[in-house]
């Protein structure tokens, strides 16, 4: 496994040093989980359900209390400081805002009314009021239906809902769970799409958990790989797009032992019988 930094040599954003969650004082879900996330990147955490992605960002998010978690060893840093006493409206303050897995949008309330509550922490309304007009840029599909209720609209206009609400916070950083999921391929590729263009213009940094390791891959620059709790390989998006073992047991494609490409994990060997991670 790599230890190595993604591309930036200068103080990441956020760091997550070898942190343990333990849930309900008796689960432990997260052993040792260490990552670098630089500014104005995208990293993706991959791994199946069930890995830890979710609780990793929970535990930066500062939302773990919520569900009965709490880090119990190692330390989370923003710039450089310990963030484990601030709250998750703090932490939102500082920039670091989390869109969470399934959207979350406020059934009865308007796409635009939506949007708004993500400025809550916020009190300059001219630059709210430009912030919407930016979000409605990016996503022309809720200016088109701002006035309709979230409850009727689909379940990608919900999504880019939930990331645009995020971005009315006008964050630096966005830790977005599970984008793609239940949304149409053609929906998955707009929304990281969209994603990719608020990195590069917006300087908006990334760190996304995400099941859909071929989709995160094409757009990441730094990936990480999480098995039970723990990062069991890290790289450059390209590095790991083209590692066999992550095509074997993440992307379905490998080698037979007859030289053949593999198409699908029905076709994949057994991780437990290979266990080629940890070796």
């Amino acid at each position: 496994m790599s230890t190595s930094n993604p591309a930036s040599t200068a103080a990441p954003l956020v760091e997550v040093n070898g942190i343990e969650v333990i849930y309900n004082h008796v689960i432990l879900v997260l052993k040792g989980v260490s990552l670098q996330v630089p500014h104005q990147s995208i990293v993706a955490l991959l791994g199946g359900n069930g890995a830890g992605k979710t609780t990793t960002l929970r535990a930066i998010s500062n939302l773990l209390k919520g569900e009965r978690g709490e880090v119990t060893k190692g330390g989370i840093t923003l710039e450089g400081e310990q963030i484990a006493n601030l709250s998750p409206a703090e932490l939102v303050k500082r920039g670091v805002v989390q869109v969470m897995e399934g959207r979350h949008c406020f059934a009865h309330l308007t796409i635009e009314e939506n949007l708004l509550t993500g400025s809550y922490t916020r009190s300059d309304k001219g630059e709210i009021a430009a912030n919407l007009e930016k979000v409605y840029t990016y996503f022309p599909r809720l200016k088109t239906r701002r006035t309709s209720q979230a409850a009727y609209t689909s379940g990608g206009e919900q999504q880019m809902c939930a990331i645009g609400r995020a971005l009315m916070s006008n964050p630096r950083m966005v830790l977005l769970d599970e984008p793609s999921m239940g949304l149409a391929p053609q929906i998955v590729d707009e929304v990281f799409h969209i994603v990719k263009d608020l990195n590069d213009k917006e300087k908006v940094t990334f760190l996304l958990a995400e099941q859909n390791t071929n989709m995160a891959l094409k757009y990441a620059d730094y990936g990480y790989i999480m098995e039970s709790g723990r990062i069991v390989m890290d790289g450059s998006a390209r590095d790991l797009a083209s590692n066999e073992d992550v095509k074997e047991f993440y992307l379905g494609v490998g080698r037979s032992e007859d030289g053949h490409e593999r198409k699908s994990f029905k076709d994949v060997k057994s991780y437990k019988r290979r266990k080629r991670w940890l070796a």
